[in-house]
């Protein structure tokens, strides 16, 4: 196993505390054996609780990044991809290992300031939607739409049935080619 995927799955096991434990089970102590490691081992890739949550929200960040570029990028019809991109990402599609977002949740408890490359990524998203060649105001209504799925969905609280978080898709997606 090589170093990178080790440390995937150090971030893994620390996602999976905060999102079936809570952000306070979260230790060096509970992640390692979660990881199946020795302390020692979690801690000669993370030094600290910080810089694990740091990686954690960075890990996050690139691969949604990713994952919203390389959609964009496959898009055949220009106007609107970026705003597509982003709702096929989010709404739909999301990341696949869900517990990866709680991340998200254990910067903002332990630092705030850890969830910069979240916000860095949002700032970019948000330039490509509004240059999107669609009303600038529409596609930002589409991420924040996209946004609050995503949201009630990361904890658990999304009172709408499938078939009409179906239906509120496709209406979102409509007006991508508006």
């Amino acid at each position: 196993m090589t170093g990178t995927t080790r440390k995937i799955d150090i971030l893994d096991a620390a996602s999976r505390i905060v999102a079936n434990k809570g952000i306070f089970h979260l230790t060096i102590e509970a992640v390692a054996a979660e990881a199946g490691i020795s302390k020692g081992g979690l801690l000669y890739h993370y030094r600290s609780k910080e810089v694990l949550v740091e990686k954690m929200v960075e890990h996050l960040a690139a691969n949604y990044k990713s994952k919203i570029a390389s959609q964009a990028e496959e898009d055949q019809q220009e106007k609107g991809k970026w705003t597509r991109a982003y709702l096929d990402v989010t709404f739909k599609r999301g990341y696949p290992n869900k517990d990866m977002h709680s991340g998200l949740l254990a910067a903002k408890a332990i630092n705030p300031a850890l969830i910069s490359p979240i916000r860095e990524a949002y700032s970019e998203w948000q330039a490509d939607i509004e240059t999107d060649g669609i009303d600038p105001v529409m596609a930002t209504i589409i991420r924040l739409a996209s946004d609050g799925i995503w949201l009630v969905d990361l904890f658990d609280i999304n009172p709408i049935s499938d078939e009409h978080k179906e239906l509120v898709y496709a209406k979102l997606r409509e007006w991508t080619d508006s």
